[in-house]
């Protein structure tokens, strides 16, 4: 009987079974076995000290059935605090003697205490293992917090979060994650399923993007159902699919280039041809015109139409070439076509372009420029290739923010130039252009080491001292070309694209040094040098008055009639085709923040540069780097 109680209450002590007496009820000889095993002394201590670690755990455990229906001392419990059977027989003298006896005698406590030393040496033999801690599993929260923690996550991570379970792919058909996804990383704002609630149809939508002719109610039968369209559809099979033709991109034609913004607008990508306003309004703002949009016209179907001519969308077909190129092709040309012929097209195209007809403009020369640009332009018929662009990146440093300007040049019209900062130069790219300067070409280049100070009002009007002053400038950048020997001469050669320190020979002090507000300092110089004369208070950041010589002209007269501050430039002229380029003279004047003008000596001619005020999304470059590598391509276009 007592074995058989015994083994009920046995538990594994690392080596062997203890029973109930602590005697090895089985297994028991391999403790002894060989000359590595455990005998003797050794064996008593080491499973008295697993009995009393038994006890401990059962004290932890709460009582078993066996051990408390037979003995208190084996449930690890004292013997003032026995069974509670023998507590009941007893009597309230022997239980009061009993709780003055101490929970545990020298013996026990001995074998404890050693069982503590075998358990912080060799890990415990019979200790079970600890309680694992509780985890909390990602499936056992409640859908809506999944849902939160899914709409924060990259949309192109949810694919494969969708292939986790089938409970994580039955959350992810919730549209407000892909809803979400598609405002913070595209910007679509509209909520599809509200707008008729919110007072704009999806006729009005229609009616808005989709083809902006329509007038009757008619047509809202071939009106996609925009109502039942998930989001999720929009992302995956619109935005997601073309993604990487997002930004701002210049066109391959010819030496007139172009700047394209493809946004999504709405449930739309639409690729944006901005345009100059007409000359000679530089500050007027720009104007823009569709020429290709995307969007889903059938669920998971996305549609590409060309938006060219004056017939209406038709279809159309994107071609993604590689990371930073695409063109576009249009598979109805016919719709290009007006009715009246070719001189309809030109007497419209004239009035869009220029907003005049041909009769207003009584420059021959002009006349030729602008007829020979819609015989070039419009051979292409839409189906053109584009090559990214990125914004210059800006510095603290920067003498005012770059970016895109809008520039007069004469009989050519108003062009799209790009100001960027090279460390001690500035650089004026154009991104649109014509046969004799084409687009990706320097137009400009502004030296900032070399500051020009302006005679007063009155010997400003002579051009004799206005030239004077910029030749004595660029015979001292030549001699300081020669004696430093590894300065570019005149801007010819290509500079890194960040130059940090000056040439030996080149005095820093001519640098503009600048206020915590980025407004110019004082300047100091060398005695006698024109550029580096001491300057008075309205040369520094107050403005300072500035009129154009007599006899150089500019297309519009509405310039302003103060200035910051001027530095020595050279502009490149060319002949027709870009024959003969060679770099001339000239000088940089800047007005503000957002307007800047060249004046070019050897044309005898100003132009006015006002800044492109138009947000434009993923159009910045990933590194300076990359910003430059840019400039490179698209000038090796029209070399």
């Amino acid at each position: 009987m007592a074995t058989a109680r015994g083994l009920r209450g046995r538990r594994p002590t690392g080596r062997g079974w203890c029973g109930r007496g602590g005697a090895p009820a089985r297994g028991g000889a391999g403790l002894s076995r060989g000359r590595g095993g455990l005998c003797g002394g050794a064996v008593a201590r080491r499973w008295r000290g697993g009995a009393a670690l038994e006890r401990a755990q059962r004290r932890r455990q709460g009582p078993s059935l066996g051990g408390m229906a037979v003995c208190a001392r084996l449930c690890g419990v004292g013997p003032s605090r026995g069974c509670r059977r023998r507590q009941q027989r007893r009597g309230p003298a022997e239980t009061a003697a009993a709780d003055s006896e101490p929970d545990t005698d020298p013996e026990e406590e001995r074998i404890e205490a050693s069982a503590a030393v075998l358990a912080g040496v060799g890990g415990g033999l019979c200790a079970g293992p600890s309680p694992p801690p509780p985890r909390c599993s990602l499936l056992e929260l409640p859908p809506e917090l999944l849902v939160e923690i899914f709409a924060s996550l990259p949309g192109t991570d949810l694919p494969s979060l969708a292939q986790v379970c089938t409970k994580f792919r039955r959350i992810l058909h919730t549209d407000t994650i892909w809803r979400r996804r598609c405002r913070e990383e595209y910007g679509v704002c509209e909520n599809l399923r509200k707008l008729e609630i919110t007072g704009v149809s999806c006729r009005d939508v229609y009616a808005k993007r989709i083809n902006p002719r329509v007038k009757s109610g008619r047509f809202v039968k071939i009106l996609p159902d925009y109502e039942h369209m998930a989001y999720r559809d929009v992302y995956t099979c619109l935005l997601h699919r073309y993604r990487h033709i997002l930004g701002l991109w210049q066109p391959d034609i010819g030496p007139y280039g172009g700047l394209l913004n493809v946004v999504v607008d709405g449930l739309f990508i639409i690729g944006w041809m901005y345009l100059p306003p007409h000359d000679p309004h530089v500050d007027d703002p720009m104007r823009f015109k569709p020429l290709f949009r995307i969007h889903l016209m059938e669920r998971k179907a996305a549609t590409v139409e060309c938006m060219y001519g004056h017939k209406g969308p038709h279809h159309g077909h994107i071609q993604i070439v590689k990371k930073d190129e695409f063109s576009t092709k249009c598979n109805q040309t016919d719709h290009h076509r007006m009715s009246g012929g070719r001189q309809e097209e030109f007497r419209t195209w004239l009035r869009e372009e220029w907003g005049r007809t041909l009769e207003d403009i009584f420059h021959e020369h002009m006349q030729e420029l602008i007829l020979m640009k819609f015989i070039y332009t419009s051979q292409y018929d839409n189906c053109l290739t584009y090559r990214r662009i990125y914004l210059p990146p800006s510095r603290p440093d920067d003498l005012i923010k770059p970016g895109l300007f809008k520039g007069t040049y004469g009989s050519h019209g108003l062009e799209i130039v790009m100001l960027s900062f090279h460390g001690r130069r500035a650089r004026g790219t154009k991104i649109t252009g014509d046969p004799n300067i084409p687009a990706g070409q320097q137009t400009v280049e502004i030296d900032l080491r070399h500051r020009i100070q302006l005679p007063d009002l009155e010997n400003q009007r002579n051009f004799n001292e206005l030239s004077r002053l910029v030749l004595e400038v660029r015979e001292r950048v030549r001699q300081e070309q020669q004696e430093g020997g590894h300065e570019a001469g005149e801007g010819h050669g290509q500079q890194g694209p960040r130059e940090s320190q000056p040439s030996p020979a080149q005095p820093r002090v001519e640098a503009p040094s600048r206020g915590p507000d980025g407004t110019p300092g004082e300047d100091s110089g060398k005695p006698g040098d024109a550029s580096a004369a001491a300057e008075p208070p309205a040369q520094c950041g107050q403005g300072q008055p500035f009129v154009l010589p007599v006899g150089v002209s500019s297309r519009n007269e509405d310039y302003p009639r103060t200035c910051r501050m001027c530095f020595y430039g050279t502009g490149l002229i060319a002949g027709h085709g870009f024959t003969s380029p060679e770099r001339t003279p000239g000088v940089f004047i800047l007005f503000d923040e957002d307007r800047f003008g060249f004046v070019w000596l050897e044309l005898k001619s100003f132009s006015l540069y006002s800044r492109v005020q138009a947000t434009f999304r993923n159009a910045d470059a990933p590194s300076p780097q990359a910003f430059d590598e840019m400039l490179k391509n698209i000038q090796s276009l029209t070399s």
